[in-house]
């Protein structure tokens, strides 16, 4: 017997392989993209010009598939310097309306643009003074004609073989978000500094805000001893910071060498007697330094490039003031 879709859950057997049919979505949903980049025109011009000027919030709004495109795209904006939310359209006729205000702009993504319940709260946003930009895949739909920007989303096909479920359409919409945050970005000359003060408990915005000074080692925690110690002395001194290294500075304080365990190891492989020679006959001369104001990923850069586990942390003056190594910046989360 010929399986019915109730049967099943589908009317024929799979015409293609899985990973065949993947790709397929793949590239139907990066046609429509390429299509939807070459159909921009003045109206998205107007709607980042209409972002850029509000004196408010971008209230987002959708629903269904729409209404998680939107969830993403207001989540996009307020991380990149414009104060977003999203609004669901059902709940804003039952009040949530009032979280609109004169200043505001409104995005509306419908793929129909039909969407009885976003149309119910036009007239009430128009009233108020807000600003409509609708994403829908009909130009000719009621909510394309009621706002005072429409950009069109509209694709050729979904990416679903049914042709039923929102694919490329919600891709679309997404990618049009996307394209206007980032737009409205540029304009506004975010910086990755104003990034990461929205972004302070994740790892881009740690790696972009925490600085040397506050992962470094301070004051009586910093190996350190004079150009004339012996090397005894400073072994000492290493071994009871637990740095695995020593900074060698001169007497005003500046670092003119450092010494780590590789150089102890490589000091005995010599045959030199540890309790009569200097630290400055075996330290490293010319140390690497790094300013205690730069950005603690800057120092993850300059230890990877030279091969070192640590780092020695001098002021505006070349003063010593610090010391770290690669467990502090694990500690940090910085790597």
């Amino acid at each position: 017997m010929t399986p019915t879709l109730l049967q099943s859950g589908r009317t024929h057997a799979p015409k293609t392989s899985t990973l065949e049919l993947a790709r397929n979505v793949l590239s139907i949903e990066a046609r429509e993209i390429e299509v939807l980049a070459a159909r921009l025109d003045a109206n998205f011009e107007a709607a980042v010009q209409l972002i850029l000027q509000c004196q408010g919030r971008v209230v987002v709004s959708g629903m269904g598939k729409s209404g998680h495109v939107g969830g993403k795209i207001a989540a996009t904006l307020a991380s990149t310097g414009t104060p977003a939310f999203f609004m669901h359209p059902a709940e804003a006729s039952h009040g949530d309306l009032g979280m609109i205000t004169a200043g505001d702009v409104v995005i509306a993504l419908s793929n129909s643009g039909e969407s009885d319940e976003l149309l119910n709260i036009v007239p009430t946003i128009k009233r108020l003074g807000a600003k409509i930009i609708s994403i829908t895949g009909a130009k000719n739909s009621t909510l394309a004609k009621e706002s005072h920007v429409h950009l069109s989303a509209e694709v050729s096909q979904e990416a679903c073989p049914l042709g039923l479920s929102p694919t490329a359409s919600t891709t679309a919409a997404l990618a049009l978000g996307d394209a206007l945050a980032v737009c409205v970005l540029d304009l506004r000359e975010f910086s990755a500094e104003d990034f990461a003060r929205s972004h302070p408990g994740g790892n881009i915005g740690r790696r972009l805000i925490v600085r040397v000074k506050d992962v470094m080692r301070t004051g009586n925690a910093i190996p350190q001893v004079k150009d004339g110690e012996l090397l005894s002395v400073a072994l000492t001194e290493m071994t009871k910071k637990g740095l695995g290294l020593i900074a060698v500075v001169n007497a005003t304080e500046l670092p003119i060498g450092v010494f780590t365990d590789g150089d102890l190891r490589r000091t005995f492989a010599k045959g030199i007697y540890t309790n009569s020679a200097k630290i400055a006959d075996v330290m490293h001369a010319n140390p690497s330094t790094i300013n205690a104001n730069q950005l603690a990923v800057d120092a993850v850069e300059m230890m990877e490039q030279k091969k070192i586990n640590g780092l020695l942390v001098i002021d505006d003056t070349g003063k010593l003031v610090g010391a770290f190594n690669m467990h502090d910046l694990l500690k940090a989360k910085i790597l």
